[in-house]
Formats: C-alpha cells, structure tokens, sequence
C-alpha cells in the first residue's frame, strides 16, 4: 500500500538516517518521521536481529562489540543501497567508518540530540543495551557520548530531543528538512 505524504514538497530522493545516543528516541521518532515523508521505515537493529537470527545483546555476549559492528556496517549498506526510506541506526553505527561513510554520502544524518538525563532515564527502561551493563550506567553513558559527540556533530541536520513528546522531535524534523530541501535530492558526487 503506497503511504500518502503529508509533506510532499519533501520529496525524498535519499534515505533519511537517524543517528544519536541510544534513548535518544531513534526508533520511535523514526516510526513517526516515516509516515509523514510518505516513505518506509527500518530499525537497523531490528534488521541486525532478522539477519542473525540473535538479539542484540546476545550478538554483543557470544561475538563482542567489533563483531556486531562489522555485521551492523553490512546491514546498513544493504538498507542504503535500497529505495529512499527513514532509517533508524544503533547509537554506535557512527563509530565505524565504513558506516560513517556510507551515511555521509548516500543520506541525510539527523542527529536526535539528548542531554544526559533523558538519555539516561530512557535506555535504562530496557535492560537488553549491553553496552549499559555496568555497575555505574551513568558514567558509561558521559564516557560514550564524549567519544561519540563529533561523530554525530558531522550530521547535516541536527535536533534536541527531550523528555516531552516525541512529536515535537518529529516536527522539528520536518521544519530542519523544510529548510534544507537540497539535503533529500543531492546524491553525493563521491557515493560508491
């Protein structure tokens, strides 16, 4: 069934790819954005879970965190390589490069900017993040945010997310890609 645009002066030619700290509000604010551009939605963790047939944290204990990455890089070219689509990445995809550059040069970043507080009270609602499976949660969180933060700064667009609904996120998408329409029809000279 074709999704009816509520945006069609947005007419996406490129994936739009959410990327920011987990609790940040990827996914949710992913399902939402899609719908309103007309376009389908993918959780890449989701899609790393389908392929694997593992969890996430049971990929992280049986294979480590460079394993998962490398599997992660592979899953996100496959989905950039396909139809426009909002695309929701893990909080570390941007620490490969390989992921870094296929996003860079085939999509549109949006970082879902989150202060340490909402991102803290969001990811430790679920205990399957593995990466927050330390005595001191909240230090691992400062620690992964400060060796992240220029990673996600390299978005082209960029949208704080708080503890309020996450509509106001969406919309304050919609307004950011409003003023950057050239951002969804560019394809970069340098895409492989």
């Amino acid at each position: 069934m074709a999704q009816t645009r509520k945006h069609p002066e947005l007419e996406c030619a490129r994936p739009v790819v959410l990327v920011g700290m987990m609790g940040a509000g990827k996914t949710t604010v992913g399902r939402r954005l899609a719908p309103r551009l007309g376009l389908p939605f993918f959780d890449a963790d989701h899609e790393i879970e389908k392929a694997s047939g593992m969890s996430v944290s049971d990929l992280f204990a049986a294979h480590g965190e460079q394993y998962f990455r490398e599997g992660e890089a592979r899953v996100i070219r496959r989905l950039l390589e396909g139809e426009p689509h909002v695309l929701a990445t893990g909080g570390g995809a941007v620490t490969h490069p390989e992921t870094r550059k296929l996003i860079k040069d085939r999509a549109v970043s949006i970082w879902i900017k989150a202060d340490l507080d909402t991102i803290l009270s969001r990811a430790s609602k679920r205990n399957t993040r593995p990466l927050l499976q330390t005595d001191n949660p909240r230090k691992t969180l400062e620690a992964l945010m400060e060796a992240r933060k220029d990673f996600y700064a390299a978005a082209d667009i960029h949208v704080e997310s708080q503890n309020g609904p996450h509509s106001e996120t969406v919309n304050a998408i919609i307004k950011a890609l409003e003023a950057r329409p050239d951002l969804l029809t560019a394809i970069k000279e340098n895409a492989t």
